[in-house]
């Protein structure tokens, strides 16, 4: 790699003390000082550090994390990787997670969805990836639909692979102005965000509906019987002879316009990835869930783009156990608490899709700002799926969430401190679900296991 100038170099330098005295000090794991203290030093660190590098940057509302760590693992088998393996996803964050690694030759870095455009054009990364856009820290976070607005600009005229969810139709719009498209199909569970058309507005047709959206019928679509409704009758927009009833599950059509889903190259397909020449791959990963499988398929994608084939990188995706405290068991007096992090209404449903039924649950979920203060977002989660199990709800906002539960018809026992949550478990397992900081407090609690 070129070397740094000078100057660079001395921020590089004080940047990495910084971080190791966070570390050494008890205050943090120094993914975002070591920058701050880089990039006041100089200013254009992060372009430097990123010169020479084969940089791949991963954008989504969830996921991208794991995706990220998905990538690096697989990465690895092409040689060393400089990441943000804490989720440190903002300039600073990077530079830090660069400057760590001054001479690995590839980079997998998680990018702020709002910062992508910003740190795209800084590193002039070769690969972007881009999963899925749903709301998020609904008081400062911006309108989704202007952050793929923003997508699409920073895409435009750039040579860049970009490897994007096909199933989004906002992650479909955001990445259709790039040179290069790789499109994956790996679902998108959560809708709720869009039923309408980024290109004109209209209507979308969704094909392979599975669930009520909150509050009734979305425009168009067909509701499962299990559900309590009807199915679609024939000649309407979902049902036979309609416009959505030639939609697969997953596809998807705008009825005033010719935007519809692209036609996606890589498949999950159950428990199996179907690469570009049709090839089948069982996907023999340890992350649990659907999402980890979808995830699982995009690195594998990503991973193609830099010329790394499935046989090489799948064996390296089973060698991730646990992202960033994400996944991890941790025990307390002959109590193994599984932690699962649910930020926003698409993670909770990703978070009930790995629950153990037969165990009890504690909630957590706290307003500070990484997490967002307005918890009105908790009244966009389906929670039902919790009846029948012991439910205990702890945190700084646990009235709020007791609330939601209560209208719900879900029971629940009301607790001081997730300490005193598991503390009332009877020796054995129990899942945790906490969004950020709650899920944070609890990995301090337990010495931030990774």
């Amino acid at each position: 790699m070129t070397q740094l100038p000078l100057r660079a170099q001395l921020a590089s330098a004080l940047g990495r003390t910084a971080a190791t005295l966070s570390r050494a000090t008890g205050r943090g794991d120094g993914s975002v000082i070591g920058g701050r203290v880089g990039l006041v030093l100089e200013p254009d660190l992060l372009r430097k550090l990123a010169r020479d590098r084969r940089l791949a940057l991963v954008s989504a509302t969830n996921g991208k994390t794991t995706t990220t760590r998905l990538i690096t693992s697989a990465l690895q088998e092409l040689g060393d990787v400089a990441t943000n393996a804490f989720g440190a996803n903002m300039p600073a964050g990077h530079v830090s997670a660069l400057s760590s690694a001054k001479d690995a030759p590839y980079g997998v870095l998680e990018v702020d969805e709002k910062y992508l455009p910003e740190v795209i054009e800084t590193t002039g990364a070769g690969v972007v990836v881009l999963m899925n856009l749903s709301r998020d820290q609904m008081d400062r976070a911006a309108e989704i639909w202007l952050l793929a607005q923003k997508w699409r600009r920073a895409l435009v005229a750039r040579n860049t692979h970009v490897i994007a969810n096909a199933d989004d139709p906002l992650v479909a719009w955001g990445a259709s102005t790039a040179a290069r498209v790789t499109w994956v199909s790996v679902g998108q569970p959560w809708k709720e965000d869009s039923w309408c058309c980024p290109e004109c507005g209209g209507p979308l047709d969704r094909g392979g509906m599975d669930y009520v959206p909150p509050g009734g019928h979305a425009p168009g679509v067909a509701v499962r019987q299990a559900d309590g409704g009807v199915p679609a009758a024939p000649g309407s927009p979902a049902g036979p002879g309609g416009p959505g009833g030639g939609l697969a599950e997953n596809d998807w059509a705008c009825r005033e316009c010719s935007f519809r889903r692209p036609a996606p190259s890589w498949f999950l397909d159950g428990d199996t990835v179907v690469d570009p020449r049709g090839q089948r791959w069982p996907l023999d990963i340890r992350l649990p869930g659907r999402a980890n499988r979808a995830n699982a398929v995009v690195a594998l994608a990503t991973a193609e783009a830099f010329g790394l084939p499935v046989q090489r990188a799948l064996p390296r995706l089973a060698e991730v156990t646990s992202v960033a405290g994400r996944y991890t068991t941790v025990e307390r007096e002959g109590r193994q608490a599984r932690l699962l992090l649910a930020k926003n209404p698409a993670g909770w449903l990703e978070a009930f899709d790995v629950l153990d039924p037969a165990l009890p649950v504690i909630l957590s979920v706290n307003a500070q700002g990484p997490d967002g203060r307005d918890t009105s977002w908790l009244w966009d989660v389906d929670y039902r799926v919790l009846r029948g199990r012991p439910v205990y709800v702890t945190g700084e906002r646990r009235l709020d969430l007791a609330l939601r539960l209560d209208v719900a018809e879900v029971p629940f026992q009301l607790t001081e401190s997730f300490g005193h949550a598991l503390a009332v478990q009877p020796p054995g397992k129990v899942d945790v679900i906490a969004n950020y900081t709650a899920f944070q407090q609890i990995r301090s609690e337990f010495g931030r296991a990774v």
